[in-house]
């Protein structure tokens, strides 16, 4: 396990060190189009470890470790916004990145353990499975996550209104959206700590409410950026928009129905927990 995390941490900030060098090179650009190409180029640097040591899982810890950088790096521009709103969302950032970041080094088991999505997908992919794993599990998701970072270029560079009521918003629903994470994971380890069968069911605490409180919680962390981006200019245009809607879509069209595929074929009262409860919150329609 010391080697495992010893060649994450090398792969991290090698991808880190090869995105602050491109920066260098992209200075013309827009700062968030310099922000997405370095972005990119540090993906290829972890996708490069995930073909060398054949576990795309070098990517996992990426979702949450980025964004925390992305936070310092336009924190470290020269502007004139405003110091509260700066501190209030890299609170959240922070938060929620060291939370899930940190859930992922628990839940890791080392180079051997691959996700089980990922060994399904590369069944079916066959000999095209490298390319649908740059394409489909490191890039689809950088992309997404930078959509998400859109509104931080807005609250921590560009925004010139006073701290306003959106700016509290902001910072109740972000912080609750990591509380909502923190806890259902939680309950999630200490429930797979006590089961008798790993074909039991966890609808107690929070997963009695809905059946994935967790990912409740991821959408809200995006939602509350885009309410600092909102509370910083007074607007909030297709670009602003497009993280928070593209997370929603993410959990609710593809990673809940495909864990649902799943835990209704491995735990046989997962269809009965289904029946009785809502997806992600009681209004949601996907029951």
């Amino acid at each position: 396990m010391t080697k495992a995390y010893f060649l994450i941490l090398v792969s991290y900030l090698l991808a880190l060190a090869a995105a602050w060098v491109t920066l260098q090179f992209v200075s013309e650009y827009h700062i968030m189009i310099q922000v997405l190409i370095a972005d990119v180029v540090a993906t290829i640097i972890i996708f490069a470890f995930s073909v060398a040591y054949k576990n795309s899982s070098f990517y996992d810890a990426y979702w949450s470790v980025i964004p925390m950088v992305i936070v310092g790096y336009l924190m470290s521009l020269q502007g004139d916004p405003e110091l509260i709103r700066q501190l209030m969302l890299a609170l959240v950032i922070l938060l929620w990145g060291v939370r899930l970041t940190a859930n992922w080094a628990y839940t890791w088991s080392g180079l051997d353990h691959v996700d089980w999505r990922y060994v399904n997908l590369q069944a079916k992919a066959g000999i095209l499975w490298w390319p649908l794993s740059f394409t489909g599990i490191h890039l689809m998701p950088t992309i997404l996550v930078f959509l998400g970072c859109i509104p931080m270029y807005h609250a921590l560079v560009i925004g010139t209104q006073p701290i306003n009521g959106f700016d509290y918003l902001a910072l109740v629903v972000g912080l609750i959206s990591v509380w909502l994470e923190f806890q259902s994971d939680r309950e999630l380890h200490r429930f797979r700590e006590i089961r008798s069968s790993k074909t039991e069911v966890l609808s107690t605490g929070l997963w009695s409410l809905c059946r994935h409180p967790n990912y409740l919680g991821e959408i809200g962390v995006w939602v509350s950026v885009l309410l600092f981006g909102y509370a910083a200019v007074g607007y909030a245009d297709y670009w602003m928009l497009s993280g928070a809607v593209s997370m929603i879509l993410l959990f609710t069209i593809v990673s809940i129905p495909m864990i649902e595929k799943k835990l209704t074929e491995d735990k046989p009262g997962y269809a009965d927990y289904k029946a009785r409860s809502f997806s992600l919150l009681p209004l949601s329609k996907l029951r």
